[in-house]
């Protein structure tokens, strides 16, 4: 493991010399393979190394982290077009590849919550950096302050079980079995704010509409897990009290998804829009984490890899609007069928793994949530159904108010998709669509 976290760190040097966007880029994708090609045993922690280890979850989160990076930089054409401020931003984004990193693989908790605060500092200086509106200072703060207020109590417990078991590896929390109410509440309220749960979500449309590109890519496909993520390896330290009190998380998410899902019909900006879906679809995963079973871990791991792919995709479609026409508004982009007919194909793609289309890796997810959310109790059948017909309700609410339609006449000039933004959209569309076909690898990890 040590040896990516040094390839990435000889990366930064070239961030500052001339020229070298493209090079930067190439070199995460050689990363990428490298570190898909890792011999990993399925079951247990592998590749062991200073306090760093791999198993299934860490393994394809880390590949996320490092595809999205590498998405990153070819969505955002337009600064190395304008030279603005260019190589701090290759730094930022390489810097946050780094945290990320190190966040899936360290095995302390106490690193990984480090490295899970981390990562806040590259997404707030994107946000204040290169955002595009005045209110991007306020929502950076929403940011910091919602997650650090959070977090301040999961530092105190992590300190508490040191204190308590003389040990905070990751590995070793299965042998415990914590019933302290405070130190329950401390150590998941951090990751739940984090996901984020309905009712401390507030944070998350504001930071997507006023974030650049790379900003909403990296906080849909990679922020939202780091809460999954750590309640993933923390659950299983508080079983007792998690069959006392996770009813309450299940029905804050499946009534809060389906009250945002009906927010995303009310929205008028086209990137406010998917940043609620988003907290729609992360609800599903916080009430399958929650049920504590077999179905509800691996449903949530899937969704979370699939979530992260798609949304990051349909930012990227709603930046290509953006960039043609200066405007995020559904009615100025409306009828786009028109101007761009083969990227009107791509929304139609990304939009149908949204509402958890097969073949992709969202349903496989989504079945793995019901069965999960079902055997758990028979009444949360009533929200999921909500929540599914309404994820599809404004997945194409989305498609067919933005490509079909009488186009605004107030565009002058116009020109179509090229073919980097093609390439972009393909390489969202395909791991998402291909890696069904190896789902029995993430299926069995658990």
């Amino acid at each position: 493991m040590m040896k990516f976290l040094f390839f990435m760190i000889f990366m930064i040097p070239l961030c500052f010399m001339y020229n070298m966007f493209w090079l930067v880029q190439v070199l995460m994708m050689m990363l990428m393979f490298l570190f898909m090609a890792l011999n990993i045993s399925i079951f247990n922690f592998s590749n062991l190394s200073y306090m760093m280890g791999c198993d299934m979850i860490s393994f394809g989160l880390i590949l996320l982290s490092i595809w999205i990076s590498l998405l990153m930089i070819m969505a955002s054409e337009n600064l190395n077009y304008k030279n603005f401020y260019l190589s701090f931003f290759l730094l930022n984004i390489l810097f946050l590849m780094i945290m990320l990193y190190l966040t899936f693989s360290v095995m302390n908790l106490f690193l990984f919550y480090l490295f899970f605060e981390a990562s806040l500092i590259p997404t707030l200086l994107l946000i204040i950096g290169w955002g595009y509106q005045p209110e991007r200072i306020q929502a950076g703060l929403y940011l910091l302050f919602y997650t650090l207020f959070a977090s301040l109590p999961l530092l105190i417990g992590i300190f508490y079980m040191f204190s308590d078991m003389n040990l905070i590896m990751i590995y070793f929390l299965k042998f415990f079995n914590m019933n302290y109410y405070m130190l329950y509440l401390s150590m998941i309220m951090a990751f739940l704010v984090k996901m984020p749960m309905y009712f401390v979500h507030l944070w998350l449309p504001k930071a997507h509409v006023e974030a650049p590109v790379s900003g909403s890519m990296i906080l849909a496909g990679i922020m939202l897990k780091l809460g999954g993520y750590g309640l993933l390896r923390v659950m299983i330290l508080f079983q007792n009290l998690s069959f006392k009190f996770n009813y309450i998380w299940v029905i804050i998410s499946l009534v809060g998804g389906f009250y945002v899902s009906l927010k995303c019909l009310c929205q008028v900006d086209m990137k406010s829009l998917i940043a609620y879906s988003s907290v729609s679809h992360m609800s599903m995963v916080i009430g399958g984490i929650m049920t504590m079973n077999y179905w509800g871990f691996i449903g949530a791991y899937v969704l979370m890899i699939g979530h992260g792919l798609c949304s990051s995709g349909m930012f990227c479609l709603a930046n290509i609007n953006y960039e043609r026409l200066n405007s995020r508004s559904l009615y100025i982009n409306s009828g786009m069928m028109n101007f761009m007919p083969s990227m009107s194909m791509w929304w139609f793609l990304l939009m149908s793994s949204n509402m958890a289309a097969p073949p992709s890796m969202n349903l496989m997810g989504e079945i793995s949530l019901i069965n999960s959310l079902v055997s758990w109790s028979w009444i949360s059948m009533i929200m999921l159904m909500l929540v599914s017909f309404f994820s599809a309700g404004y997945s194409l609410y989305l498609y067919s108010f933005s490509q079909h339609g009488k186009y605004y006449l107030g565009i002058y000039s116009f020109y179509t998709g090229v073919s980097r933004e093609y390439l972009l959209l393909m390489l969202h569309w395909l791991p998402l669509n291909i890696f069904v076909l190896k789902i029995d690898y993430m299926m069995i990890w658990f």
